[in-house]
């Protein structure tokens, strides 16, 4: 299978060339969306001539650099692709992997999760993101059937046939779930995978008024029943999200 590997980045200049040297490692056909970054990342992009470039002129959101990876997959005739982020969270060592379970499993989605495995017990996710991650998690797995125990990691691999069917109109951190909601929709077969848990900078923030939980975690409800409403999924006994 041909596959794409791509990584949305917003002023990454101080990860940037160290993920691409070890993506360049594992991966062939690289993509890079700079969603407008306004620091040194796009000179720095000019020193790997072999990666693929997708430039938004304005700083769009993560949502829209993953919508914009999609659309190159598919403009591209590839048959797979593999996100990751650039904040060194995501090992590129591990991006064959993830394009092998995608084949080995016959899955139209391999999602890294970094709670089905605990590779260094010295890692620990900060106390509102795990606590925020932990409730959305209920939210898909009570409202759509499925076992997850990952809602937001950024590592995964897609079948590019999968990726016709997604319609993405969140183009900030609320994507995720509206993958979740149309992946369900679309009757796609999702596995997740173990990834090790990294946390290089607890000090990154989202941004605006998402940097507050309260507001964060109820612009992803929002978001989340939109989701649901829009695919026209039932949730049989309710749902709590």
């Amino acid at each position: 299978m041909k596959f794409l590997t791509a990584i949305p980045v917003h002023n990454e200049e101080k990860y940037l060339e160290d993920v691409l040297r070890e993506v360049l490692r594992y991966a062939g056909d690289v993509l890079v969306v700079d969603d407008g970054s306004t620091d040194r990342t796009a000179e720095l992009l000019g020193r790997f001539p072999t990666i693929q470039v997708a430039r938004h002129p304005t700083n769009l959101g993560y949502g829209a650099g993953l919508r914009t990876a999609f659309a190159r997959t598919l403009e591209g005739g590839y048959d797979g692709l593999v996100t990751l982020d650039c904040d060194g969270q995501h090992e590129p060592s591990r991006i064959p992997e993830m394009a092998a379970k995608l084949v080995e499993t016959g899955a139209d989605i391999v999602s890294g999760s970094r709670y089905l495995q605990i590779f260094d017990p010295s890692q620990q996710p900060p106390e509102e993101r795990r606590r925020i991650n932990v409730e959305v998690t209920r939210w898909l797995n009570e409202c759509l059937g499925l076992n997850l125990t990952d809602a937001f990691c950024g590592f995964k691999a897609y079948r590019g046939e999968a990726l016709r069917g997604f319609e993405i109109t969140d183009l900030g951190y609320a994507m995720p779930l509206q993958v979740w909601v149309q992946a369900v929709a679309n009757g796609l077969k999702i596995v997740e995978t173990p990834v090790p848990l990294i946390y290089l900078d607890e000090s990154r923030a989202f941004g605006g008024s998402l940097d507050d939980s309260n507001f964060r975690l109820n612009h992803y409800r929002r978001v989340f029943q939109e989701a649901l409403q829009r695919a026209g999924l039932e949730v049989a006994g309710g749902c709590s999200g």
